[in-house]
């Protein structure tokens, strides 16, 4: 545990001493686009943070090739150097569409390219463990096809819900801690050294988060852009493609001495393989609708808009800020929940702490809907917000008390809706300004 620590540190410091240094670059280099309707941030941003978190993946890979224990991985499997190469192409796929742009259709080949590169040197799906099935051993041809949809698929879902300050990263990180304690616990409470990579892959991901962080919250100094985004994608692909197509469950089933146990314990692994709802559940489902919402409407999967869950937090209500850490709570809520299910599926203590810990975070998710009545002798106490506004006459103005009204007023607090419909309608007067020009220059011509 220790070596694991020692390389999360690592991770972490390099990534947060480069992303200083990669913003002055960025800005340098022009990679501040302009904002763009769908966009929430109202200034332009320097991208390329991706840059500073592959710096900490090669330090992290590096530190730990040079530790006692850890180092065995390097010796032992093939795994973190077909991660390396795969890294390395999706990043700089990532860094040019940040700088320059890249169609969507020839992004989504080089994500295929990098994915079939790691299967090339080894980091695919062998087999695949069916609950009440067994291992079902997939063709070269089978294995290599599901390896590189679950790598595309997980790509995808973090790019899609990097829309907010600090929320890919933030997610993202708590995936890789929820997944990093499953891998150790598969290493270290079974004896499988074939979950080595993947604990070192999750180590990994949690420094390259943890040190872009700062940088990234909000207000946010720099965005990680499609070169970050990507990345860490693949880089939390690549540990459930590992600890599924190199541990073997009839190896926990000779540890623990029943299938059904076994099947309990690998309950984490099957999910993510098949489609990865147990450790990105929430960046799924954005993906999912996502795709279900434009081929509804005749567009293309990869058109932009505005319909993401992190938009429709901000719409209901809730600021910049709270809608970041309800979606850091159903992440894991879900990821941890997960965890310890195949820990103790049959604890009643963790189905009822799950649901209440639900009801909890719907009550949170709902609260903006809300429009709360503060009496008159209780309003010295609450906060601004909630306070009635005093008319000329001294009478309540209407509508005052809620969020979103107090955020309409002057000197009012702005949450997420308001600061949506301020730039929705900024948007338009420039659009407006335009049209009129284009039409004085038709005029005169």
């Amino acid at each position: 545990m220790r070596e694991y620590l020692l390389t999360l540190c690592v991770t972490a410091a390099v990534t947060y001493l480069l992303t200083g240094p990669v913003r002055k670059f960025a800005i340098a280099a022009g990679a501040m686009p302009e904002i763009r309707a769908r966009d929430v941030h109202r200034e332009p941003t320097p991208r390329l943070g991706g840059i500073a978190m592959f710096g900490g993946l090669c330090a992290g890979l590096l530190a730990a090739s040079q530790l006692t224990n850890v180092g065995d991985v390097f010796r032992l499997s093939d795994e973190p150097r077909a991660l390396l190469a795969g890294a390395g192409l999706i990043w700089l796929l990532g860094v040019l569409d940040d700088k320059w742009g890249v169609d969507a259709l020839i992004k989504l080949g080089g994500q295929m390219i990098a994915a079939g590169v790691m299967v090339w040197q080894g980091l695919t799906i062998l087999w695949l463990p069916v609950p009440g099935v067994g291992n079902v051993a997939l063709t070269p041809l089978q294995g290599t096809l599901l390896t590189v949809a679950v790598v595309v698929v997980t790509i995808n879902a973090v790019n899609f819900v990097d829309g907010l300050d600090g929320l890919a990263s933030g997610m993202v990180g708590i995936a890789a801690a929820a997944f990093f304690m499953y891998a150790y616990r598969i290493w270290y409470g079974y004896g499988i050294e074939a979950a080595a990579p993947a604990t070192l892959f999750a180590a990994v991901l949690m420094g390259m988060c943890l040190g872009f962080l700062p940088h990234n919250m909000h207000p946010a100094r720099i965005f990680m852009g499609d070169s970050g985004s990507m990345l860490i994608g693949l880089v939390l692909a690549a540990g459930a493609v590992s600890i599924t197509g190199q541990v073997d469950p009839d190896v926990i089933t000779d540890t623990t001495g029943s299938v059904k146990t076994t099947v309990q314990t690998m309950v984490p692994v099957y999910m993510p393989v098949l489609l990865p709802l147990t450790i990105i559940a929430v960046p799924i489902a954005d993906l999912v609708l996502a795709v279900v919402r434009r081929t509804w409407r005749g567009q293309s999967p990869f058109a932009a808009d505005r319909g993401h869950l992190h938009h429709r937090l901000l719409e209901i209500g809730h600021s910049h800020s709270r809608a970041v850490l309800i979606m850091y709570f159903w992440s894991a809520l879900i990821a941890f929940g997960a965890v310890a299910f195949s820990v103790r599926s049959s604890s009643l203590v963790i189905v009822l702490a799950i649901v209440l810990l639900s009801a909890v975070g719907l009550v949170i998710l709902l609260l903006p809907r809300f429009t709360p009545r503060v009496p008159r002798w209780a309003q010295a106490v609450v906060p601004p917000r909630y306070r009635a506004r005093r008319g000329p006459a001294g009478e309540p103005e209407a509508g005052a008390g809620g969020p979103a009204e107090s955020a309409a007023k002057p000197g009012g607090r702005a949450n997420g809706a308001t600061s949506l419909r301020e730039h929705d309608r900024l948007a338009r007067r420039g659009g407006r300004r335009e049209d009129r020009a284009d039409s004085r220059v038709d005029s005169r011509s």
